[in-house]
C-alpha cells in the first residue's frame, strides 16, 4: 500500500537563524515605519497645521463651509471659541470654531443665494 501514501523521509534539522536574518528584520521594520510615516503621519500633520492656521485667521465677514456642508458668512466671534454664521437671510447659527471645514472666496454666499 505504499503506492498511495508517500514514504516519510528523514529531514535534516532546519538551519539556525543567523545574524543576517536579524539584520534583515530590523532593516525591513525600519523601512515599514519610514514608509508609514511618509505616507500617513506627515501629510496628516501638515493638513492639521494648515487647518489650525486657517481657523486662527478667520474673522467677521469671511465666508465659510462647515463640516456639515452649510455655507455661510461669519457675523460674530466670541471668546469661547464659537462663531455666529449667517446661513440664510435672518437665520444665524452658532458653531464651534473646530467645525469650520474651509474658507470660501469672497462673494460665494451671494452667488449661491442668487442662484437658489
Amino acid at each position: 500500500m505504499d503506492f498511495l501514501i508517500s514514504t516519510a523521509m528523514a529531514q535534516d534539522a532546519p538551519p539556525e537563524a543567523g545574524a543576517g536574518d536579524l539584520v534583515f528584520f530590523m532593516v525591513f521594520t525600519a523601512f515599514l515605519v519610514g514608509v508609514f510615516y511618509l505616507l500617513l503621519i506627515r501629510p496628516q500633520r501638515k493638513r492639521m497645521a494648515e487647518h489650525k492656521q486657517m481657523l486662527e485667521n478667520l474673522g467677521e465677514g469671511d465666508e465659510v463651509v462647515t463640516n456639515g456642508g452649510e455655507l455661510g458668512r461669519i457675523t460674530g466671534v466670541d471668546d469661547q471659541g464659537f462663531f455666529t454664521i449667517e446661513v440664510a437671510k435672518g437665520m444665524e447659527w452658532r458653531v464651534k470654531r473646530d467645525f469650520i471645514a474651509r474658507v470660501m472666496p469672497a462673494g460665494t454666499v451671494d452667488d449661491v443665494r442668487s442662484r437658489g
